[in-house]
């Protein structure tokens, strides 16, 4: 019998790595923890590393580091929010080791520079629709891909198209119908700046062109991706909306692990809806995908625009409806940049500075 895979989890406090947790407590021989950043918050789990302290931190980073590079450490989870993951992310692949990655933004901001050190062992993701993307995939030739059907709930707002978005409330965006997120993902959602990144991320993770890549609106949550191919077949994934499910696939890749989350029963698929996203309303997804096609640090400039805008509206200092303008500003007037490393981090850099000073012109 082969030994626990060990397991170090960067962003262990968050809702992913707290559900991390339950699945590696839940099957013990097939997953060790191995290490983990906590944040402020005091661990209950033993593990070789217990790493406190905040990213952007000379000491926090180097015990990092250290832990995601150490040899007896197998694989990555990468649940960190926001761009402080990808230096760790980028150490542990260049180390060798296999990384589930839920921090989409890492792909966002340097995809290319994150592929090339991945390899041929790729990343296996832990969004649940690139999950369900990867697992229909597997054992497939990508060139049998015709497109990628990016399945969104629509967050809180999508169904109510009389609403007035000029004055949505922090609690109002943060009542996602179907996912329990953290807050920064939950306003993604309601932006639908979430479908915008995973396109971007899908576009990396599977080697498929941005405009092979669609969003449709799916209210249930139940299909959590669709791939279709040249022959004109489906393939989708179906599951509970309980990011469980992604994370046991993750984490146990090629195999599975019972009992994960209960099963859906046949007889509760019924009304199952697929709507087409309406640009003009949630205009996110396109200027993602300007950014992405712009490239030369575009896609740094939107990640960090946006956490920026999402930031000032929870903090009651931006409108919900000034979130993306704020991001398309950002963008237009960027200078553009390089694609290695630095320059992706002087974007970040760049982009944070630019709505530090321009910010308070932008408030509601």
């Amino acid at each position: 019998m082969t030994r626990p895979a060990n397991v170090a989890i960067l962003g262990a406090t968050g809702s992913i790595g707290r559900q991390a947790l339950d699945v590696i407590d839940r099957n013990p021989s097939r997953l060790k923890l191995f290490g983990l950043t906590e944040g402020k918050r005091t661990s209950a789990h033993s593990a070789e590393y217990l790493i406190q302290g905040q990213a952007g931190d000379p000491d926090f980073d180097a015990r990092v580091e250290t832990m995601v590079t150490d040899p007896r450490c197998d694989l990555v989870l990468v649940a960190i929010p926001g761009a402080r993951a990808l230096r760790p992310t980028l150490a542990a692949l260049k180390a060798g080791k296999e990384i589930a990655l839920a921090t989409k933004e890492v792909l966002v901001m340097a995809g290319p520079l994150v592929m090339k050190a991945a390899g041929e062992r790729g990343v296996r993701p832990v969004d649940s629709e690139h999950s369900a993307i990867w697992q229909c995939l597997w054992g497939e030739q990508r060139e049998n891909v015709r497109r990628l059907v990016i399945t969104a709930s629509g967050g809180p707002f999508w169904s109510q198209p009389d609403l007035d978005l000029d004055r949505v409330t922090v609690e109002q965006a943060l009542n996602h119908p179907r996912w329990s997120m953290g807050p920064k993902v939950t306003i993604d959602s309601a932006t639908l700046m979430n479908k915008g990144l995973e396109v971007i991320e899908a576009h990396h993770l599977f080697d498929i062109p941005l405009d092979q890549i669609a969003v449709s609106i799916h209210p249930q949550s139940v299909v959590h991706s669709v791939v279709e191919f040249i022959d004109g077949s489906l393939k989708a994934q179906l599951g509970r909306p309980d990011m469980r499910l992604p994370i046991a696939v993750a984490l146990a890749y090629p195999d599975r692990l019972p009992d994960a989350v209960p099963p859906v029963r046949l007889e509760e698929l019924t009304g199952l809806e697929f709507h087409a996203l309406d640009e003009q309303r949630f205009p996110a997804v396109r200027l993602a995908r300007e950014a992405a096609a712009a490239g030369q640090g575009r896609p740094a400039v939107l990640n960090a625009a946006n956490e920026e805008a999402v930031s000032a509206f929870l903090a009651g200092e931006l409108a919900f409806s000034a979130i993306i303008p704020t991001v398309e500003r950002a963008l237009a007037a960027f200078p553009g940049g390089g694609e290695d490393l630095d320059d992706v981090l002087e974007a970040d850099r760049w982009t944070r500075d630019y709505l530090g000073s321009k910010l308070g012109r932008l408030r509601a």
